[in-house]
């Protein structure tokens, strides 16, 4: 049976986020195009349509299938993160997944959110949920919404920073040890304000790694 008899049984969807991808590593966003998917698919032009409106949704299907490569890449560092250097390794995956797939990285937070795309919504539902929990054990003294933007963001911004090309990537170990260096310094500055606000009589938490005051 051919491709495109096999695409008439329901796996033309599945077909047009691969070809997409597959541009999308090559050439980059600009070479990711309905039409170059179809054509790197094998199907004719108007085929896509069936499934996606636009280029942007096709984008947002992509998204969706990077967050939930992210989400895997961040459980096989660590399923439940609540140490200083279990948040350190999971920081260092993020890093070097966006690194490591740069094309898809920028399409998965440099696009708007399909929120009709179901698959998408709940990738990045399950990312946050997982920063959400790290804060909640790692920060417990701390309000755990606030902390996982935080975490998020201090993070995120690394990962951006490196591929802009604003710090060093010439070896893993050098953006790991960036990495390293921040998430203990966001690790001190907690420890620090948190001791020195703690009303009197109040035992603050010390986190794995601290040294009590």
């Amino acid at each position: 049976m051919s491709s495109k008899a096999t695409y008439h049984h329901g796996n033309l969807r599945p077909a047009l986020v691969r070809a997409a991808m597959e541009l999308l590593e090559e050439g980059g966003e600009t070479a990711l195009s309905v039409r170059a998917a179809a054509r790197r698919a094998g199907v004719s032009p108007a085929a896509p349509y069936r499934h996606y409106a636009d280029r942007e949704a096709l984008l947002s299907a992509v998204a969706s299938v990077g967050y939930g490569e992210l989400a895997e890449r961040l459980a096989a560092a660590h399923p439940s993160p609540s140490t200083p250097e279990q948040l350190t390794n999971v920081a260092i995956a993020y890093v070097q997944f966006a690194l490591e797939r740069p094309a898809l990285f920028r399409i998965m937070f440099g696009e708007p959110c399909d929120h009709d795309n179901d698959d998408r919504v709940a990738a990045t539902a399950a990312v946050s949920a997982y920063v959400r929990s790290i804060a909640q054990r790692t920060f417990p003294q701390a309000d755990a919404e606030a902390m996982a933007t935080a975490i998020w963001a201090l993070v995120h911004g690394l990962a951006f920073l490196h591929l802009d090309g604003k710090l060093d990537t010439t070896a893993p170990a050098v953006v790991g040890e960036r990495v390293t260096a921040a998430i203990q310094a966001l690790l001190t500055a907690t420890s620090t304000d948190t001791r020195a606000t703690a009303p009197a009589g109040v035992v603050v938490n010390v986190q794995p790694g601290d040294s009590p005051a």
